[in-house]
């Protein structure tokens, strides 16, 4: 993998601001034009941008920046760096350990039962197998479907819950959304909306029979008084 500099823009404005180097040495090492350079060097670019010690970093020794000084033709380069990070391989299919792969046609089963919405492709980067297989467990073909049981991927250790969340995050986006039936939210029906008429009814007339009651109890305390006031006449 080719090297590349870190923050062009930031170690061309610590350049600029720190070295006797050309525009045009400057614009070399960090991919730019000559003309942004001396932008930055007037002042009319970059403005915000802190500079970045390429030194610091590692990306370039100060012999180096001797040399372009003293040269106006040398082309500075990039140091080589004391961590070689290496190339990331393309993604191909997942490697299944051999311990585990007897799991994995439990795996697929649970993948078909419990997300349907998932394409054999994913299913078979998730845990590593091939389509015909998953055609099989699908049909119940496979020469071992009454022995097989479903079991979650992710704790059989076939694959992260990561990925299988982001699978099923794909192969949810072009479904269609669910009606209200699915969701559950129903109409009432008339039965349980005439149940609900008569308690309404019937707290009315709760409401009413108290009415009654305390109007008959002040009758009786009015009746009371008036007989302790002909006792007392008496």
């Amino acid at each position: 993998m080719a090297q590349a500099l870190l923050m062009p823009k930031a170690t061309a404005v610590w350049l600029v601001d720190n070295t006797a180097l050309s525009f045009d040495q400057i614009a070399q090492f960090c991919k730019l034009h000559p003309l942004e350079v001396k932008a930055i060097a007037d002042g009319e670019a970059a403005q915000g941008i802190k500079g970045l010690d390429p030194i610091s970093t590692g990306q370039l020794s100060r012999e180096e920046i001797k040399r372009g000084e003293n040269d106006v033709a040398y082309k500075l380069k990039l140091s080589e760096p004391k961590v070689r990070v290496p190339d990331s391989k393309r993604r191909g299919p997942r490697y299944t350990p051999v311990s585990k792969r007897q799991d994995r046609p439990n795996a697929i089963l649970w993948l078909v039962r419990n997300h349907p919405e998932l394409k054999d492709a994913q299913i078979s980067r998730l845990v590593g197998t091939t389509k015909s297989t998953i055609e099989q467990i699908r049909d119940r073909t496979h020469w071992n479907s009454t022995n097989l049981t479903p079991m979650d991927p992710v704790t059989l250790g076939l694959c992260s819950q990561i990925d299988l969340d982001l699978e099923v995050e794909k192969a949810s986006k072009g479904r269609p959304l669910p009606t209200a039936a699915e969701l559950g939210a129903t109409l009432q029906s008339a039965n349980e909306t005439e149940f609900l008429g008569s308690d309404y009814k019937r707290e009315e007339e709760k409401e009413i029979d108290a009415n009654a009651v305390f109007a008959k109890l002040q009758s009786l305390k009015s009746t009371r008084n008036e007989d302790d006031e002909d006792d007392d006449r008496f």
